[in-house]
């Protein structure tokens, strides 16, 4: 709760210091004294638009800073700082703070850590709950009235949420497949004209290297014709110098034993017979390989430029063909198989769809059965708020599929018909601005169980009514305070102010030229006078003084 607020230099506070406590407490004073400027300080600090004009005249900057306590930091404030990296001990209070400079521009603060005000706004809707009769936020804007109900009926909304969220991302996933199946078949034609194209040349690992080395070696045979065939005659035929070789050896061979001479002239013929042996076999072979067949050119030829062709269409080595072919034919595969996965996806996401709409129908009823509730609730408000023509109905309609979402399949809207017979319409089209102050007090005290910012503050909420209906207002003003833990209430009632467990007095002075608003907290007997003279005017009677005692002691 907001146990204190500094102000510095704003318009014409100069310096103030306030502490607030639990329960209810009230803030009054004539008019113009300076309500607003305290409730403009708050909002400052709270991530409202900062303007300049709110600095005191003559002064380079205002400020302002608000401390709340908790016995236990509510779990959206501690979400808000985390994600903000603020860092913030147990049990250490809240601190806000906010400058604006005259020259403008402003800065915030939490806990001096300095803060985007972005970040003030988002932890102000768990701090503070504003009700005034301009009010175009909190109970008034329909934006919020789902979650309200939801709170009320005690609704499990995870469930739901939790399909919601699995439901899109199954169908994101199957969207992608679609698309990927989509651009796949798009092309399906041209990789099975691809794959045709390869599977008739049919490329073979190594195949180039083969065919390169092959017509290499026919044309070097071609050039070397002539030489391999006077190498030939050498050695063919029985005139042959190997041949005589041979023969020498074995005439040796018969005489060899004669002398070692003769021996050893036989070893060393006889190996050069082998070493000549060995070389005409490599000619052989060679004049094999290097044999030039002018069909057989052509045709490794052809292979080979057929074969490089393609590898230049497919923007790959020669290499690299077989593996591109087999990468189409995965890819056809592919085409095939999304087929099956796609039908999976669909058939997920249909069971998805289902298990949402069954757990947003559960939830719709249990909104439904709520609403009655909600509606019997401030029902029994009305008429002592002197609304008793009025009727309030909670509207829980279904949603167009494309509005569906985490939330379930309702929009819901508070909506009040102020005449018998008239037509049900939103808060804000239709009723005057105390009448809609009086529906915003019914239905906060028909919510007032359901949780909510930690200090509530109603501006001026008992405009226009008095007698009965002010004394109505002030007890659910109690009531709700008791509920709430703390409620401020900016009022022009004498029987408001009463119920008060803290009266504050909002009073502005002048000195010559300066003009100066002061809040000072009232004992009993300031209460008396400042409640006196809220029956009486500017004349404090004593019979103002005495009905001032009754309100007082009627608490």
């Amino acid at each position: 709760m907001l146990t204190s607020l500094s102000i510095r230099n704003v318009v014409l506070i100069d310096a103030l210091d306030l502490s607030f406590g639990r329960g209810l407490g009230v803030l009054t004073g004539e008019t113009g004294a300076g309500k607003s400027i305290l409730l403009d300080a708050l909002g400052l600090v709270l991530g409202n638009r900062a303007d300049s004009a709110l600095v005191r005249s003559g002064e380079a900057q205002a400020s302002v800073t608000a401390t709340f306590e908790f016995a236990t930091m509510p779990a959206a404030i501690t979400a808000v700082l985390d994600d903000a990296e603020v860092e913030l001990e147990p049990g250490e209070p809240l601190i806000l703070r906010r400058r604006v400079k005259a020259d403008g521009g402003s800065r915030g603060f939490v806990n001096d850590q300095p803060v985007g005000v972005a970040l003030l706004r988002e932890l102000a809707a768990s701090l503070v709950e504003l009700h005034g009769q301009h009010d175009d936020r909190g109970l008034v804007n329909p934006r919020g009235h789902r979650l309200l109900l939801d709170r009320f009926a005690g609704a499990d909304t995870a469930k739901t949420a939790a399909a919601w969220q699995e439901w899109r991302a199954v169908e994101a996933q199957l969207e992608a497949a679609r698309t990927d199946h989509a651009d796949l078949v798009a092309e399906q034609d041209l990789l099975l004209a691809h794959l045709a194209e390869l599977t008739k040349v049919e490329p073979q690992d190594g195949e180039e290297t083969e065919l390169a080395t092959a017509r290499s070696d026919m044309q070097k045979g071609e050039k070397l014709a002539d030489d391999l065939e006077h190498l030939r005659l050498v050695w063919d035929g029985s005139d042959s110098a190997l041949a005589q070789m041979r023969a020498a050896a074995r005439r040796l061979d018969r005489i060899g034993d004669q002398h070692p001479l003769l021996a050893e002239a036989l070893a060393s013929l006889d190996r050069a017979v082998i070493e000549a042996g060995e070389a005409e076999d490599r000619l052989e072979e060679a004049a094999r390989a290097l044999t030039f067949d002018p069909l057989e050119l052509d045709r490794i030829e052809t292979r080979l430029f057929e074969l490089r062709a393609l590898a230049r269409k497919h923007d790959c080595t020669v290499d690299e063909l077989p593996g591109k072919m087999r990468e189409l034919r995965e890819r056809l595969d592919a085409i095939e198989l999304m087929d099956v996965a796609e039908a999976e996806l669909a058939k997920k996401a249909a069971a998805c769809a289902q298990t949402y709409r069954d757990r947003a129908n559960i939830l719709s009823a249990a909104r439904k059965k709520a609403a009655a509730k909600l509606d019997k609730a401030v029902a029994a408000e009305l008429a002592p708020l002197k609304l008793d023509a009025a009727r309030f109905q909670t509207d829980v309609a279904p949603l167009p599929e494309e509005r569906w979402g985490a939330d379930g399949m309702d929009g819901v809207e508070f909506l009040i018909a102020t005449n018998p017979g008239a037509p049900f319409a939103p808060l804000n089209k239709i009723a005057s601005g105390g009448e809609l102050s009086r529906f915003i007090l019914a239905l906060k005290v028909a919510l007032a169980q359901q949780g909510g910012a930690a200090t509530v503050i109603f501006d001026e909420i008992d405009r226009g009514v008095g007698g009965a209906v002010a004394s109505a207002i002030g007890d659910r003003l109690a009531r709700l305070a008791e509920e709430e833990g703390q409620l401020l209430a900016v009022t022009h009632s004498p029987q408001v102010a009463a119920r008060g467990g803290t009266h504050y007095l909002i009073a502005k002075s002048s000195q010559g030229i300066v003009t100066r608003t002061s809040v000072g907290k009232l004992d009993e007997a300031g209460r008396q006078e400042e409640i006196a003279r809220m029956l009486s005017g500017a004349e404090i009677t004593e019979e103002a003084r005495a009905q001032a005692d009754r309100l007082l002691e009627g608490v």
